[in-house]
């Protein structure tokens, strides 16, 4: 790894800690709540202020890059040239408020369209997923991962959507009867956590870039295929109906969609 990704890394880590431990602090105190576009997808006033947060450090840390912020204070970006961050200053912001746990922080770093460091920050059990091409391999904290299981659909729990499932969006009733059983987290971060620890074999929602930039990294990484629904690649800017799985899983997953297409 050059001096320049590590110099990245070191400061980048010590940005979220610095992150977790405000928004820790702000959870003290009452929440202001608003919802974006229905009662079920939230903003607060520390997803806001966490954003800024870590928008301005960054600005610091690389003042030349491009920032993709979910909740705007980033730049308007049309493509992915050069080095570009994509930020989710708090992923599960409804478990965020309902729970006060089940929530990440997150940090997907992309040069010329190509993920190189990732960071899922599980908030309330302070433990810190990171790595990349760029650093060989995933870490929890001190902890290097090895990589999941490659499981076959019907070996493995899967992470869903809750309205996918319940409106039977591409074929999920036979995903989830395929499989061992299906888990909902309510948070993309918690779910790629789970993944990369072996308790699920993947996960299959729609998502935003915030969403999947950081867990695409580190489940590549890991050797777990991140893919849109139909096996071809995401496109970063825009939302995509993702499909998270092991190889084994992942092809199972594509041919029940191609038996339905088939019909």
């Amino acid at each position: 790894m050059s001096q320049d990704w590590q110099r990245l890394n070191d400061e980048v880590t010590a940005l979220i800690k610095e992150a977790r431990a405000n928004v820790l602090e702000k959870m003290a105190d009452p929440l202001t709540v608003n919802e974006k576009t229905n009662r079920k997808d939230l903003v607060t006033n520390v997803d806001k202020a966490n954003e800024q947060f870590l928008i301005a450090g960054i600005r610091r840390i690389d003042p030349t890059a491009h920032i993709l912020g979910e909740e705007g204070f980033g730049d308007d970006l049309k493509s992915l040239d050069g080095r570009v961050w994509i930020v989710d200053p708090i992923d599960g912001t409804m478990n965020f408020v309902k729970q006060r746990d089940n929530f990440a922080i997150m940090i997907g770093i992309y040069q010329d369209g190509e993920g190189q460091l990732g960071y899922i920050d599980d908030v309330m059990n302070d433990v810190l997923y990171y790595g990349g091409p760029q650093l060989g391999g995933v870490w929890a904290n001190d902890e290097r991962l090895s990589a999941p299981a490659n499981l076959a659909l019907a070996d493995g729990l899967i992470g869903a959507s809750g309205p996918l499932v319940i409106h039977d969006v591409a074929q999920m009733h036979k995903i989830i009867h395929v499989s061992a059983g299906m888990r909902v987290y309510g948070s993309a971060g918690i779910e790629m956590i789970n993944i990369m620890r072996g308790k699920t074999l993947g996960y299959i929602s729609h998502l935003k870039p915030w969403d999947i930039a950081a867990g695409q990294i580190l489940l590549n990484t890991l050797g777990v295929r991140v893919s849109a629904i139909d096996g071809k690649p995401l496109n970063m800017l825009s939302s995509n109906l993702v499909l998270v799985a092991t190889e084994k899983a992942q092809r199972d997953i594509l041919q029940i969609e191609e038996d339905d297409v088939s019909l």
